[in-house]
């Protein structure tokens, strides 16, 4: 859903959620950029909670705070691993999505993780938690991941007791648990005086508060299809469309192969942590509907593919049909809670399946991608035979429809990819070194899109169109000046220039950030015969990328709907102080002085950041 870019839908998609109380999770995160994650945290909760105010539709929790990587990876496990996390890094990247959660998403819950942060357990960082209240204005309870308060004690031996590892926690902030701990143990704990009634008083309060906004004692609870199609339609990415194979024509198509574990599957095509559909159906049926000559042949037994037993039978329909698709990638046994991932190949065989269909198939085929992460198909981008690729991820109860609508042109895709896929060389990075930033003394290459020095199989923002598109920037500043007498240009700032060269301004001394906000103009065109939705992406790129900085950052976007052959205006406010700082290696945000790029597709459009 992330790969929708689009912040309305995510809204809408959580006030569903608030009014059916069920939902889906496919994987941890909406994606590797923290603006991105930071948009969908605040739509997602409001959608949730609703905009009124104090009164909650549902209480909403953002998790897992914090520097939450790995899950069970070689040696190491969520229950004992140790996050070590510069404080750059920390405020740069980790942080932020929880900060918008809390600060303009108003969530009403926040969940501490399993792992340490720099040695101490999350859910017993004191500093962490206090600042969530005090700086960050956080109202409402703070609950551990289920048994985390056990892990302090049992896991990660932090605590001497089980009364101990119950004290180290509410002390620090924590007001419940998800599990038994705080309830066998805090009576023992307030009988040897390691904690204190206030300390529970505190967790009560937190708790309560959020419970009587929900109107869970005023006797008077909120009462209260299409949608989940809509949110499956606006993820797909289309990654690889050779020769424009794809829309087809439903009419022209006299048959059909559709082959792969996962096309004819309905219980997992939602991920993990989903709701019951009430019509589930799989891809393979939804085509069926769509060309009545349409045959599935699984040719792999199940998604991890161990065998080849099965592939006469799709190589044979993929040598009969007119068109075939093969449906690839990831499923629950390859990437869920607890597990994951130790390569980015298909699993198993398939793509060996993939590569024995394309090599006697008719025409070139279409290659469907389903999971949750990323996936190194360079044996597919590079296959003349596959002409298409799209991944879907787990696009829920109707992801089937979803598809064939993208299939034959009813949908424009108009998805981009939420995070850097790598290639399978990148398995060789240890899992857990939490670096954002390259060393390359060490040979490590960085992570995210801002910082990754590396081959990528696609990139961060990656996905196609039916139609083109061109840009235009229609308005945007080419100077802003900053006051030399203002208190940002303090003695610690004249000492960091002169020391590394470097010309800046500490983020939290400018007194007039508002001010200095300016809307960019956009002029966006679709140069082809389709319309549909596109998604409008803008970057910055500061004066320097020493010191640890991005090579570039999303400050902005925009899902704007285009009609053939015609220009669609849009507008992205940008906020020097937030979207052009960078963060240096104290982890303070800083505005440079000079000449920063904003980024649109090919465009660039300089703004001088000047002083006077």
């Amino acid at each position: 859903m992330a790969a929708a870019f689009n912040r309305s839908l995510w809204s809408s998609v959580g006030s569903a959620i608030a009014i059916e109380a069920r939902w889906g999770r496919g994987q941890e995160t909406p994606g590797e950029d923290p603006m991105l994650a930071s948009a969908f945290a605040i739509e997602y909760v409001t959608g949730f909670q609703g905009r009124n105010g104090e009164e909650l539709m549902v209480s909403a929790c953002c998790k897992h705070f914090t520097a939450y990587d790995l899950e069970k990876w070689q040696k190491f496990s969520r229950y004992s691993f140790d996050a070590v996390v510069t404080e750059q890094d920390l405020v740069d990247t980790y942080q932020p999505p929880f900060q918008s959660c809390i600060q303009e998403g108003k969530a009403s819950c926040l969940m501490c993780s399993y792992n340490r942060v720099n040695g101490v357990p999350a859910c017993a960082r004191q500093d962490m938690l206090e600042k969530v209240r005090s700086e960050w204005g956080f109202e409402g309870y703070i609950t551990s991941d289920c048994d985390a308060v056990a892990t302090v004690y049992e896991y990660q031996k932090y605590s001497k007791t089980p009364e101990d590892a119950v004290a180290d926690v509410l002390k620090a902030g924590t007001d419940i648990n998800c599990g038994t701990y705080l309830l066998r143990h805090t009576r023992s704990a307030l009988k040897q005086g390691k904690v204190s009634e206030k300390d529970i008083d505190r967790a009560l309060y937190n708790l309560f508060s959020v419970q009587l906004r929900l109107g869970l004692f005023d006797g008077d609870p909120r009462k209260g299809k299409a949608l989940a199609l809509e949110a499956a339609k606006q993820g797909i990415v289309l990654l690889k469309n050779k020769d424009k194979f794809l829309p087809l024509n439903k009419n022209n198509v006299k048959s059909l192969a559709v082959i792969g574990p996962m096309a004819d599957d309905r219980d997992h095509i939602g991920g993990g942590y989903t709701g019951i559909p009430c019509n589930p159906r799989s891809l393979f049926e939804e085509l069926r509907g769509c060309v009545q000559n349409t045959t599935f042949f699984a040719g792999c037994n199940d998604v991890p593919c161990d065998s080849k037993d099965r592939f006469s039978e799709a190589v044979l329909a993929a040598k009969e049909a007119e068109v075939v698709i093969v449906v690839a990638g990831l499923d629950m046994t390859q990437e869920r809670e607890d597990h994951d991932r130790v390569s980015l190949l298909l699993p198993g065989k398939q793509m060996d399946l993939v590569s024995s269909v394309a090599s006697v198939s008719k025409k070139r085929i279409i290659l469907v991608l389903t999971g949750g992460g990323p996936l190194d198909v360079t044996f597919a981008e590079n296959n003349p035979w596959i002409s298409s690729i799209l991944w879907i991820g787990y696009p829920g109860e109707a992801g089937g429809k979803a598809f064939a609508e993208v299939l034959f042109g009813d949908f424009n895709p108009g998805g981009r990819l939420p995070m850097t896929w790598y290639p399978e060389s990148f398995t060789r990075v240890p899992m857990s070194d939490m670096n954002m930033r390259a060393d390359l003394s060490r040979g490590y290459p960085g992570r995210t899109y801002r910082f990754y020095n590396g081959d990528r199989i696609y990139g961060f923002g990656h996905g196609l169109s039916y139609t083109s598109f061109t840009y235009k920037f229609l308005s945007a500043p080419k100077k802003l000046s900053l006051l030399r007498s203002f208190k940002g240009l303090s003695n610690r700032s004249r000492v960091l220039e002169e020391t590394q060269g470097i010309n800046y301004v500490y983020t939290d001394e400018v007194e007039y950030c508002e001010s200095l906000r300016f809307p960019v103009q956009i002029s966006v065109m679709n140069a082809g015969d389709a319309g549909g939705a596109h998604v409008v992406m803008l970057f910055s790129r500061a004066p320097r990328s020493t010191g640890g900085f991005p090579k570039k950052q999303l400050i902005g976007f925009d899902r704007v709907h285009t009609v053939p052959f015609q220009h669609t205006e849009t507008s992205i406010l940008v906020d020097p102080c937030n979207h052009l700082s960078v963060t240096d290696e104290s982890g303070k945000r800083v505005l440079l002085i000079g000449e920063h790029v904003l980024i649109l597709g090919d465009l660039e459009h300089s703004v001088s950041i000047e002083t006077y």
